[in-house]
């Protein structure tokens, strides 16, 4: 598996142990293609931080948004 980028790591390390339960798995994925960003949205109902490979973004780019 290839190495988180540094500006994926800190984020991680900026967030509760959940929202990295939550987007980990996505920012792994995104860092293993390298062909585009991330997506990370945050509902205020059950399903809370949530993220996506999204392919507006660039590689290495974390967008936060309120779903």
């Amino acid at each position: 598996m290839k190495e988180l980028p540094a500006n994926y790591a800190e984020y991680l390390a900026q967030q509760s142990p959940n929202v990295v339960d939550a987007v980990r798995p996505v920012l792994q994925q995104s860092a293993a293609d390298q062909l585009h960003g991330v997506r990370v949205t945050y509902n205020t109902g059950s399903t809370g931080h949530q993220a996506h490979i999204d392919e507006t973004l660039p590689y290495g780019v974390i967008f936060e948004d309120i779903d």
